[in-house]
């Protein structure tokens, strides 16, 4: 029997990790829960060191054709500055860069292709950590 995700009553259950390492050493990590009736993954991003409560309360919502990532700004040197996102298939993310400018971001196959940023997708990572 398949539930529809987007009907489903959610029942999130821990599923899993990211850590999110600099020198071998953990900055940060993204939680991944999953519903136990419909499998639809949820993430939430905790950067050590941020106390600042985050802009979404509970299981952030994330729409059917999207997948959980974390971009990356290499322009961000000795800040390793990273965010959990939602990456589409194809198309455009604006990002917060430098001096907290707003920049678009090309998506193509859910990566960001920008030779200053990069991006990699959660469920490709759970249970691992991933040297930014």
């Amino acid at each position: 029997m398949s539930v529809d995700p987007e009907t489903c009553k959610h029942q999130p259950v821990y599923f899993g990790v990211v850590n999110i390492n600099v020198d071998e050493r953990t900055i940060g990590s993204v939680d991944v829960w999953r519903c136990g009736v419909c499998k639809k993954r949820f993430c939430e991003e905790k950067q050590l060191g941020i106390e600042e409560i985050a802009d979404l309360v509970g299981m952030p919502k994330i729409d059917a054709d999207a997948k959980w990532g974390v971009t990356i700004c290499k322009l961000q040197q000795g800040k390793y500055k990273w965010k959990l996102v939602r990456l589409k298939e194809n198309g455009e993310l604006k990002h917060e860069c430098l001096d907290e400018k707003i920049i678009p971001l090309k998506i193509n196959n859910y990566k960001i292709e920008d030779e200053k940023h990069w991006s990699f997708l959660i469920d490709d990572n759970i249970n691992k950590a991933v040297e930014i």
